[in-house]
């Protein structure tokens, strides 16, 4: 078979709109690929909780704000792609400042993931393609 024909993209009509060419998530068989989701909502370029100075640069943070965000986020994709929450089965995390934010995204990280636990992974990178702090990376199962 052809990847087209055992594969599906899906497109969000509540997250927000992808800063590149690409989809939101891709059904490829039983699994659901989550493209990077961050903190941004729909219609809006801003970041929640987030101050730019002039020069794009970003002077201060909410970073609790953004969490639950993109946790938000995420929960629209997988809910319009046939998923739900308890079917995510693998989380890879980025953060831009983990010696200040990982504490934080653990403590919420937990709330969220309490009855269910896929597996996890978190990555400090330098940056992200917009001003944001976090941006999560996930494949579910669809039933």
């Amino acid at each position: 078979m052809k990847a087209d024909e055992t594969s599906s993209v899906h497109n969000s009509s509540r997250a927000p709109e992808p800063v590149g060419l690409y989809p939101h998530a891709r059904r490829a068989g039983n699994l659901l690929f989550l493209s990077g989701v961050g903190p941004r909502q729909r219609g809006q370029k801003n970041v929640p909780g987030v101050e730019l100075a002039s020069d794009g640069s970003i002077l201060r943070y909410d970073f609790e704000s953004q969490c639950h965000a993109v946790f938000q986020n995420v929960r629209y994709i997988l809910e319009e792609a046939g998923a739900r929450w308890e079917d995510l089965v693998d989380v890879t995390v980025f953060l831009t400042n983990m010696k200040d934010d990982f504490a934080t995204y653990n403590r919420l990280y937990a709330e969220y993931f309490a009855s269910s636990q896929p597996c996890r992974t978190t990555v400090e990178i330098n940056c992200l393609p917009t001003p944001i702090a976090i941006e999560l990376k996930c494949i579910a199962i669809v039933p």
